[in-house]
């Protein structure tokens, strides 16, 4: 009988074998795209990233039953699960440049201002996206050199490149599929196509359901209700997602090197119902299923050895919105807090700070340090009041400020996360010197309950600070005064070194804020119910299921750069 069982099993391999061979080689014939030489690596990868999902939450579907495949792959030890940190910011643009290029300086959130040129920055333009993959991939190589990019934000060097956006506008969109490839795609897989009318009929129908019967809960405030949001879902959980598997398995059959695709459809969900929503956790089992039909060729076309890893670039965390809690989004509060001080009499009121004005700040800060129960932190007003005595007068009579741009504020968001900017100076602003210009604001967003951390530099010094103490780190020392203010948050020696990491980005806030995090949410400045981009909770914690044995090496993972650095030890030299 054993032996029989085995027989069987041989028998449907082989007719799989040539079943595959025979479906993809037509596919690669018709596409233009056939089995490449052999390549000078001798191992090859396919990295399956689900985009957003925290450790914490996989370990939660996995339990539930939403990933049956994932879960046999782990229990029968194929892939070992671990838990690894991102960094700061826990967005896709800086994970993914970690993980491509090995390189994401200076990518302090998923939108940013840059005060020299005036632009801000949103990463969801492909011309922006190019232009930063050309910053960070400059003298690097990509970790997909020679390879296949799908749905993803870099190409990380890809031969071919699908739904990526740096790669977008570049050529013409199906130029590497000869035209009306797109239609051959589904057209030599009519199953293939049934089941994307089906999925996507029936996607409509339940959110129109979901979203509607939130509605009447909750109200129009708190439950957006549009036309457009079935449309995205529909493309990002099932047509993107059809392709960019078949795509996948296509280059498996052709032996291409190495092949990153990612699927954004739980992102996308969980932004809208939360991190461990039903909703959520049905795009995993789709997800699930397109895991199993690429393993399965993998396993199944062994002319060509493939390593899988499945992994997240960030988590996701159940939030809150600011506006939702405090009635009032974190742009009013910063204009309630700095409107009070703006000139409105004309420009030659501005045009100079008098030396009275400097003495009278001063005695009220001397007044604030005698205060012994002041919610601003003694060190802080310290620090501002020497440097005003210091050189601060100096600097603005020099002309280092534009004081007629006091008005100017940019805020930008990321989930938990935000960075704020003042335009009456181009170079990165000091603490002292935005208590100067502001004087009730820092007190206001210290002592704001929804704002976990203010985060700003003094000098080369980097100042963290909360309602309870506040932490200075310096390039040799650190300086605590009061309370830990990172005591509340999961490995606060590792956030506090990604926090002086961001805090010293060219390109960050002259002020980082960090939303507040309780132990169960964590404050969102976007209109999100689960969200990432801080700290707080699983967002900076994503997952990685990787081939057994220890070359790779899961554990200790501080940052996303460190994943590259890790699959270049395995797999060849890039650099």
């Amino acid at each position: 009988m054993t032996w029989l069982q085995r027989w069987l099993v041989d028998l449907f391999n082989t007719l799989a074998t040539i079943y595959y061979r025979r479906k993809y080689g037509a596919v690669a014939r018709h596409l233009g795209r056939s089995p490449l030489e052999k390549e000078e690596r001798q191992r090859s990868f396919v990295i399956i990233e689900i985009d957003g999902l925290a450790y914490e939450y996989l370990r939660k579907a996995l339990r539930a039953g939403y990933m049956p495949y994932l879960s046999r792959l782990v229990m029968n030890r194929k892939l070992r699960l671990t838990r690894w940190h991102c960094g700061l910011p826990s967005t896709t643009p800086a994970s993914q440049a970690g993980i491509l290029y090995g390189n994401n300086w200076d990518i302090p959130g998923f939108r940013w201002y840059e005060k020299e040129t005036g632009e801000s920055i949103m990463c969801k333009l492909p011309r922006v996206v190019r232009a930063i993959q050309e910053r960070i991939a400059a003298g690097r190589v990509g970790l997909l050199r020679g390879g296949s990019s799908y749905t993803n934000m870099f190409d990380g060097d890809a031969r071919l490149s699908l739904f990526t956006l740096s790669a977008l506008g570049r050529h013409r969109l199906f130029e590497n599929v000869r035209g009306l490839g797109f239609l051959i795609l589904f057209g030599l897989s009519p199953l293939r196509l049934i089941r994307v009318i089906g999925l996507s009929l029936w996607s409509w129908l339940l959110y129109v359901v979901k979203r509607f019967v939130a509605w009447i809960r909750s109200g129009p405030r708190k439950s957006k209700f549009t036309f457009w949001g079935p449309l995205l879902e529909i493309f990002n959980n099932i047509i993107f997602r059809e392709v960019t598997t078949f795509s996948v398995m296509t280059d498996i059959y052709r032996g291409m090197p190495a092949i990153y695709a990612a699927y954004t459809g739980y992102d996308e969900i969980a932004h809208h119902f939360g991190a461990d929503s039903r909703e959520a956790m049905r795009a995993l089992r789709g997800i699930d299923g397109q895991i199993r039909q690429i393993d399965r060729i993998r396993q199944l076309y062994t002319q060509h050895q493939y390593d899988l890893y499945i992994l997240s670039d960030h988590g996701m965390t159940n939030s809150t919105p600011f506006l939702w809690a405090y009635g009032q989004t974190l742009d009013q509060l910063l204009a309630e807090h700095t409107g009070q001080e703006v000139e409105s009499n004309g420009p030659a009121e501005n045009e100079g700070l008098p030396e009275a004005r400097f003495q009278f700040l001063l005695d009220e800060i001397r007044g604030l340090e005698e205060r012994p129960h002041h919610p601003l932190p003694a060190q802080l007003l310290r620090m501002t009041r020497e440097r005003l005595e210091a050189r601060l007068l100096a600097e603005v009579l020099d002309g280092e400020w534009d004081l007629s741009r006091r008005e100017s504020i940019t805020v930008r968001n990321s989930g938990s996360l935000s960075h704020v900017y003042f335009d009456v100076a181009v170079h990165p602003m000091d603490l002292s010197e935005v208590a100067l210009l502001y004087p009730s604001l820092l007190q206001a967003l210290i002592s704001h309950e929804g704002i976990g951390l203010v985060v700003g530099r003094e000098g080369d010094d980097v100042v963290i600070a909360s309602q309870h103490g506040t932490l200075r780190i310096g390039p040799n020392d650190e300086q605590l005064e009061g309370q830990d203010p990172l005591h509340g948050l999961e490995h606060a020696d590792w956030a506090a070194g990604q926090i002086e990491r961001v805090a010293r980005f060219p390109h960050a806030g002259d002020l980082i804020l960090l939303g507040a995090w309780d132990g169960e949410r964590v404050i969102s400045f976007e209109e999100q119910v689960a969200s990432h981009g801080g700290l707080g909770g699983p967002q900076a914690a994503p997952f990685l299921a990787r081939p057994p044995g220890d070359e790779f090496g899961g554990r200790g993972i501080k940052n996303s750069q460190e994943v590259y650095s890790r699959l270049v030890r395995v797999y060849g030299d890039y650099e």
